[in-house]
């Protein structure tokens, strides 16, 4: 069964491209068919998977504006052995150009309905704002990842992106749910990193990831290389920790994944 999930937080350096990147990889090389998708402008997730975004004649921007199939448009990333819709600067003029086409919202999830055969999992990577871009993202998932750092403000952060994830399951996409929250750059000396981990795990519970993303040089690294962390330094602590992540979310029936309202 096909998994879309959104990978999304309004608040950004959270982790949320490393996290859509190397999640990617790492469902790949244990036997999962991954496409991911760039949704934002800065094309991160697009040059973290090795994939030139300069140098693209067809993105993600096309495929929403109806100019081009989407499968023309694809990318392999041969560093991660996975799929990817790939994005640059152009997809910024998106945000002005979707507000007069119709069904602008499910522009994404309409382009993807003929590869729901070719893929195990879709990953959307969203921005970092809560805008058109974004909302064809958590329109067309099914499911949504909420990296996050465990600071001072995580939780009231967190609790408006719930709240707004509610509304868009209210008005937009009754079906979304959240998959999870994962906990990202986690220092296990820093007393507060502890005590934030720990009121997530009382207020949210079971859709707490086990799964803890360590801060890990690695990560930061292997974008500069065009690489996952799995391709770049498989035994670094990072690229284990991503490869854990994999191994949870499958072991995780779709069907326990937690209701936004």
């Amino acid at each position: 069964m096909l998994r879309i999930i959104a990978i999304t937080n309004q608040k950004g350096g959270v982790g949320k491209t490393t996290t859509a990147v190397n999640l990617s990889a790492s469902l790949a090389s244990i036997g999962k068919r991954v496409l991911l998708v760039d949704l934002d402008p800065q094309g991160n997730a697009t040059m973290g998977s090795g994939v030139a975004k300069g140098q693209l004649p067809l993105s993600v921007y096309h495929v929403l504006l109806g100019g081009a199939d989407i499968r023309t448009a694809l990318h392999r990333s041969e560093g991660g052995d996975f799929d990817v819709l790939p994005a640059n600067r152009e997809l910024g003029g998106a945000e002005i150009e979707l507000v007069d086409l119709e069904g602008r919202e499910t522009r994404l999830k309409r382009a993807l309905e003929p590869l729901h055969a070719d893929y195990d999992f879709v990953l959307i990577d969203c921005p970092p704002a809560l805008n058109l871009l974004t909302l064809n993202g958590l329109v067309a998932a099914e499911r949504v990842m909420i990296p996050m750092q465990c600071e001072y403000y995580a939780l009231e952060g967190l609790t408006d992106l719930i709240n707004t994830l509610r509304k868009v399951r209210q008005s937009l996409n009754a079906q979304i749910e959240i998959e999870g929250l994962l906990r990202t750059m986690y220092d296990s000396r820093s007393t507060l990193a502890q005590q934030v981990a720990e009121q997530l795990k009382q207020h949210f519970g079971d859709k707490v990831y086990d799964t803890v993303i360590p801060r890990n040089v690695r990560l930061a690294e292997a974008p500069s290389h065009g690489l996952p962390a799995l391709a770049y330094d498989k035994g670094s602590r990072g690229a284990q920790a991503y490869l854990a992540l994999a191994e949870e979310i499958l072991r995780k029936a779709p069907v326990g994944a937690a209701t936004v309202g």
